[in-house]
């Protein structure tokens, strides 16, 4: 078995590629049907986001399974060619497609490194493929495990304190401000999309009051009803810099419309409470002379990248800290994968060395002939210990052996050691169900009969 992943994301495909293999819920149902009737694909799960589209299996052959969801990914969308398709697709398998699952769930390979919304994505996309029965034993652990990565990176480091967008970078800075956000009243000046970001995220901290005002007052109209709050005529705006906390300048203007001393009349009437001014536009709408004015704390688009640019940079370096966690739980689930591989051969012996007793036994018991109940027993329990304890040593050492980098050649010895067929390893691994899966993961082989 070989667990693999195909797909593409926002670094080896642009977005209109990444449009063209979406596949909705509402056929995610048919779409996890046709990709299960491959030969060799024994589980699947298909993600989807805005920047990914990747298909995580396990296969019989990894070279089949690639070449299988190669086809299954061409086939979602008649118009698309193979050539068009297969140059954008990235491969992994076995130990760096658990990495790479990994690391997807702590967003790690996310456009925006730390952003929250992936661990939900993956979360999904895991519940449509129990929905639709395409997950199996080995795809349920490690889904859940790399979740359970997700969640733990996301506790146990900053990676996701730390504002990487204009508009929020505005909201963080403003807590530096104003310890207490909610008590405050923000300003809207214009209605420029950076402008509008800021003012939401703004919203959702709890700030107490919205004005907005725009030279187009319907508009400004629109904007309070969509934010909460009250819009002011434009003409009026010099009277109402007084009554602002923080002001969020986002017009189209070519020149400056708030200038130094309207803020220095409007910290005068506020007693020098504290002003902050955001400038989210270009040219600058507010005159940076701003700056000089005591109790004014004016940051313009520079400034919000330049502490944009130092997040990322404090991401980045929780990142790491991130990967290296990864990378123990990669090695922590290939023990378990490994491990996962010997249990059919283990069953299959168990089975093969109970048919050779049972037979023995029997050609014992119609040799001797009448025996009382308690002598039956005592032979049936030799014949027990003598195979448990025959089988204990090479068993425990197949399961430890398994989990090292050269455990499959210690799973082919044994078959070849005691003639198992192919056929009976393969019928024991669709009949152990996925709690016997698990017991005879962590249970030792036991010689109790002794």
């Amino acid at each position: 078995m070989n667990i693999i992943v195909l797909g593409l994301n926002h670094r080896s495909a642009p977005v209109e590629l990444r449009e063209l293999l979406a596949i909705p819920d509402s056929r995610m149902g048919e779409a996890l049907s046709r990709l299960m009737a491959y030969a060799g694909i024994k589980e699947a799960m298909f993600l989807g986001t805005c920047n990914r589209v990747e298909v995580y299996a396990v296969v019989e052959g990894g070279e089949r399974g690639f070449r299988n969801l190669e086809d299954f990914l061409v086939s979602t969308h008649f118009s698309l060619s193979s050539d068009e398709l297969l140059p954008h697709l990235y491969h992994y398998s076995d130990d760096e497609a658990i990495g790479h699952l990994f690391r997807v769930a702590a967003s790690l390979d996310s456009m925006v490194v730390g952003e929250p919304q992936i661990l939900g994505q993956v979360k999904e996309a895991y519940e449509m493929a129990l929905t639709h029965r395409s997950s199996g034993v080995i795809l349920n652990k490690l889904v859940k495990k790399a979740i359970s990565v997700g969640k733990s990176v996301r506790t146990n480091t900053r990676i996701g304190e730390y504002a990487v967008s204009v508009s929020y970078a505005a909201v963080e800075l403003a807590k530096k401000v104003f310890s207490n956000l909610k008590q405050r009243t923000v300003l809207l000046v214009g209605a420029g999309e950076m402008g509008k970001l800021a003012a939401r995220h703004l919203v959702t901290q709890g700030v107490k009051e919205v004005l907005l005002t725009t030279r187009n007052h319907h508009r400004a109209l629109a904007l309070a009803e969509r934010f909460n709050g009250h819009a002011v005529p434009y003409e009026h705006l010099g009277s109402i810099l007084p009554k602002a906390d923080i002001i969020i300048c986002a017009t189209g203007a070519p020149h400056y419309v708030i200038a130094k001393e309207d803020i220095e009349s409007a910290v005068h009437q506020r007693m020098n409470r504290p002003i902050f001014l955001i400038d989210i536009t270009v040219p600058r709408n507010i005159d940076p002379g701003v700056k000089d004015v005591d109790n004014a704390f004016l940051f313009d688009i520079d400034d919000l990248k330049a502490h944009v640019g130092h997040n990322q940079e404090e991401r980045l370096r929780e990142a790491e800290k991130a990967e290296r966690y990864v990378q123990q739980e990669v090695s922590s689930i290939l023990s378990w994968v490994h491990g996962l591989e010997a249990t059919p051969t283990i069953v299959a012996l168990r089975k093969k060395a109970e048919q050779i007793k049972h037979l023995e036994l029997e050609k014992v018991f119609n040799r001797l002939g009448d025996l009382s109940p308690k002598d039956r027993m005592a032979i049936e329990g030799l014949a027990s210990s003598i195979v448990n304890k025959l089988l204990h040593g090479p068993l425990v050492t197949l399961k430890a052996e398994a989990q090292s980098q050269n455990g499959f050649a210690f799973i082919e010895a044994a078959r070849r050691f005691f003639e198992l067929k192919e056929q009976d390893i393969q019928m024991v691994g669709h009949e152990t169900s996925a709690d016997e899966t698990e017991m005879l993961h962590v249970e030792e082989v036991s010689d109790e009969s002794s």
